[in-house]
């Protein structure tokens, strides 16, 4: 089974990876402004703790300083420097205190808390020391590295000097910054507190996603797989896989139970389908989708084998005549006595292993490949030619029919069952060529045939617009007084290389491509335009006609009256003097619509002759539903009517039974004066042929009724 690329176990895990990327997505941002958070809170402690330090230091300092002040007054007034120092010292013991000076009204040091007092009597000099000189109260300055507080002493409203305590802003900062780190420490013992309790929601989410998971797995695609995995088998016709059972009472296990009933439908009816599909169902027989699938088997086990195959492809020469005068009930039933005679034969004749198989129509196929396959052939063919060429009783009228037999070979004529059937379609083919009822083997030759008449198609298409294909006019006389009175225009082909191709050749290849339907209208009218042009010195009363032949084709197309009506109208040649041929087996083989059609003809006066008469399978019974004017005798009877009284007394019948019903006659092929005089006796009403004149140009033509 193809694998899925994106499958719903697929579609899930992406589902629940998208959602666990947005969850860790959200959780990633919490963090982050989380972290932003206690930043800012270290941040706003830091200016909170800076703050209150600094209001601290200066309000301790400006305290201490104001102690000093009250008392330095005393011993400054008595200039007491032992007491003095003893003061300062004091204050220099406190925390972050970095000096305590002394000095007098002109900013001279007094005392610094040393022993020797070394400053002594010398002006303060550092930048902060001008401010608190001149300070009138408590003042304090800041600086990078000091706070300096100072106060003026004095006596009563009198000032003596003053004093200045210098604290360290280094080690308020780093007590500032010990404060600080203790706070961020906390901050980040509840961060990461907050991290762990998010990490134990998140693995707790993943394992809800994995259960989740576990539980589409099986509840969901596992029997959804199953189910494809039994289209399959069902797709590929293996009807015979496990059968799905499922005691669940949701959904899932409704489609299951749903499908198994299906499948057991499915199988059900593909055994009744295949049977319809493997069986002809008028005889019985295997049909053609059976045959080839075992034909094809039976090839691959013979390929190596050195083992001999044989293909017989029978067809039943004229059957569309029972169809068309008996009725397809008729041709049903010959079909089935057909299909008996030759499972009969193939029985005795075939071997074990022989099948035989009806291909569509009238057409059968025999598979041979016990023994001598060839001699088998050879044996079974002769009998089927024998057996199928005896008659056939049907709605109490005997039917003799034959067929044309075509055998192919394996390995010797190809190797392949679709080139098999073409040669036997081709030896068959030849076959009905050699004259029907009869057995031919497929030769390479065979194909050079073919290949001509597919060549002969291809170079007669375009042939009428190369100037190849021409009119000729055969004179058609009057017998009573012997004088012309029409024409029967021929279609002659002069091939560049081949010279001139026989008509009954190259219009067999029209005719079978559909290529008629093209070059047929062409020729009317050409003919017609040819006519119009005669007999300009004949009198009114006794005017010149042509016959043009009609093929089957053209009747059966139904737009012959309108191509008819159009060639009349574009060349001016009168309905009258046109006459149609058509042979007697394309009228009856639809005799309503050629009724028809003919009907609308005669209503424009165009005059419609049966050509070849007496060579099908109908009889004179036809000329009286079917509205024709005239009939053509077949030459078959002409030539032979001198010494064949059958032939003569045939023809005798059909003058006289046409001129019953109104109809001309007309003899073809007329080649002998003897022929002539007979047919003038028996009232025949006129004549062409080799004896009377050759076929003619258009011009000599015209010269010659001149």
């Amino acid at each position: 089974m193809r694998s899925m690329r994106f499958g719903l176990q697929a579609r899930f895990l992406a589902a629940m990876a998208i959602m666990l990327a947005v969850v860790l997505a959200l959780l990633g941002t919490l963090l982050h402004r989380q972290k932003i958070m206690q930043q800012e809170v270290a941040d706003l402690g830091r200016d909170a703790m800076h703050s209150m330090v600094e209001d601290s230091l200066r309000r301790h300092g400006e305290a201490t300083v104001d102690q000093l002040g009250d008392a330095l007054a005393n011993p400054l007034y008595y200039f007491d420097l032992d007491a003095i120092g003893s003061i300062v010292r004091s204050a220099q013991k406190e925390p972050d205190v970095s000096y305590v000076l002394v000095y007098d009204n002109q900013g001279r040091i007094i005392h610094d808390g040393t022993a020797d007092i070394a400053v002594y009597g010398q002006t303060m000099t550092d930048p902060l020391a001008y401010e608190a000189v001149n300070a009138r109260g408590m003042h304090t300055q800041w600086s990078a590295q000091i706070v300096d507080v100072s106060e003026p002493i004095m006596i009563g409203s009198e000032r003596i000097g003053g004093v200045r305590v210098g604290y360290s802003v280094a080690s308020v900062r780093a007590y500032e910054e010990k404060a600080i780190n203790a706070a961020r420490a906390r901050l980040n013992e509840l961060g990461a507190r907050h991290l762990g309790w998010i990490a134990l929601l998140l693995a707790a989410l993943v394992l809800v996603c994995v259960a989740i998971m576990v539980y589409a797995q099986r509840t969901l695609v596992r029997p959804i797989r199953q189910l494809a995995r039994a289209a399959h088998d069902i797709e590929v016709g293996n009807y015979n896989g496990e059968r799905m059972v499922s005691e669940r009472q949701d959904e899932v296990g409704e489609l299951v139970r749903a499908f198994g009933t299906m499948s057991d439908s499915i199988a059900r009816h593909d055994r009744d389908v295949r049977r319809m599909a493997y069986t002809d169902s008028l005889t019985g027989l295997t049909n053609r989708l059976a045959f080839r699938e075992s034909l094809d088997h039976r090839l691959m086990m013979l390929r190596g084998a050195g083992r001999q195959l044989a293909l017989l492809f029978a067809d039943i020469d004229d059957f569309k005549r029972v169809n068309d005068t008996l009725g397809h009930e008729a041709g049903d039933e010959v079909l089935q006595q057909f299909a008996h005679r030759i499972r009969d034969a193939v029985d005795q004749m075939g071997g074990d292993d022989a099948l035989l198989a009806r291909f569509g129509g009238d057409e059968f196929v025999i598979l041979i490949q016990d023994g001598d396959v060839r001699g088998s052939a050879t044996r079974l063919a002769e009998k089927l030619v024998a057996e199928l060429g005896r008659p056939i009783v049907v709605q109490d009228r005997q039917v003799f029919l034959g067929t044309s037999i075509g055998i192919t070979l394996f390995p010797e004529d190809a190797s392949g069952a679709t080139a098999l059937m073409k040669n036997g379609d081709i030896a068959m083919y030849q076959a009905k060529v050699a004259g029907k009822n009869c057995y031919r083997f497929y030769s390479r030759a065979m194909d050079q045939a073919v290949e001509r008449r597919v060549r002969m198609e291809q170079e007669l298409r375009g042939a009428w617009e190369r100037g190849e294909l021409s009119l000729m006019y055969q004179p058609v006389f009057r017998m009573a007084d012997s004088r012309i009175v029409g024409a029967e225009a021929l279609l002659r082909w002069q091939h560049p290389e081949l010279g001139m191709v026989a008509p009954s050749v190259f219009i067999d290849v029209a005719e079978q491509s559909g290529l008629i339907e093209v070059i047929g209208p062409r020729v009317l009218r050409a003919a017609c335009a040819a006519a119009a042009r005669w007999g300009g010195n004949r009198e009114a009363m006794d005017p010149l006609f042509v016959s043009v032949n009609v093929s089957p084709r053209q009747l059966r197309s139904g737009d012959l009256p309108d191509v008819v009506a159009e060639c009349l109208r574009d060349t001016g040649l009168p309905a009258s003097r046109l006459h149609l041929e058509l042979t007697e087996t394309a009228v009856i083989s639809d005799e309503a619509h050629a009724s028809a059609l003919l009907a609308t003809l005669h209503r424009t006066g165009v005059k419609v002759w049966l050509d070849d008469f007496g060579t099908g399978f109908s009889g004179l019974s036809h000329l009286r539903r079917v509205p024709v004017d005239g009939v053509k005798i077949d030459r078959s009877f002409i030539a032979d009517m001198l010494r064949d009284p059958d032939d003569l007394a045939l023809t005798t019948a059909i003058i006289a039974m046409a001129h019953s019903l109104g109809i001309t006659v007309v003899a073809e092929g007329v080649e002998k004066e003897g022929q002539f005089n007979l047919l003038r006796e028996r009232g025949c009403d006129l004549a062409q042929g080799y004896w009377l004149g050759y076929p003619v140009t258009a011009a000599e033509f015209a010269q010659l009724v001149a």
